[in-house]
């Protein structure tokens, strides 16, 4: 039969990868919930590890250099404060929050690394010690940048976050 009465014969229809937008995968709810947990909990472990290494190198000095070389602490060091910190603390904390929102697929993971990071560094810098002295003193300039610095690198990262659009096939959500 060839005739317009004849029926169309039907292709099949491929079924295109995730990759390219088509039907994803189904997961499994509870292994995405163990993986969102350990996102978050190493991205808060990180954090507590990388805050106060960075309160400990927030007191080098370029005598330090000299010190360590004589097989002396580091802090015994004297001269000009060396910021070597500052931009270690830049990509820790850049890096820290993308690994949280990367890990969970929520945009909201970014938050508990950033202000646990702010809490701890605004009790070193209100905390005295036995003796009455600021863990972070005001004359510290290197320690005062690099608080400014980790906040402001938490905070731009969320704003892109925020300013970027969702893409269709993104694991991102919208959600809080």
């Amino acid at each position: 039969m060839t005739g317009p009465e004849a029926a169309p014969e039907t292709a099949p229809v491929p079924v295109p990868w995730p990759a390219t937008g088509g039907p994803q995968r189904e997961t499994s709810t509870a292994l995405d919930v163990v993986i969102r947990a350990a996102g978050v909990s190493i991205s808060i472990i990180a954090t507590v590890v990388t805050a106060l290494l960075e309160l400990e190198l927030s007191s080098l000095r370029i005598g330090a250099i000299g010190a360590l070389l004589d097989g002396r602490s580091p802090y015994e060091g004297s001269g000009a404060a060396l910021p070597l910190v500052v931009p270690l603390t830049i990509v820790a904390n850049w890096g820290i929050a993308w690994f949280a929102v990367t890990t969970t697929g929520r945009r909201w993971a970014a938050g508990p690394p950033w202000a646990l990071w702010t809490l701890i560094m605004m009790l070193a810098a209100s905390s005295r010690t036995s003796e009455g002295d600021y863990l972070l003193g005001g004359e510290n300039w290197v320690a005062l940048v690099t608080i400014l610095a980790g906040s402001l690198t938490f905070a731009v990262y969320v704003y892109q976050l925020i300013l970027s659009p969702l893409k269709k096939n993104s694991e991102l959500t919208g959600s809080v």
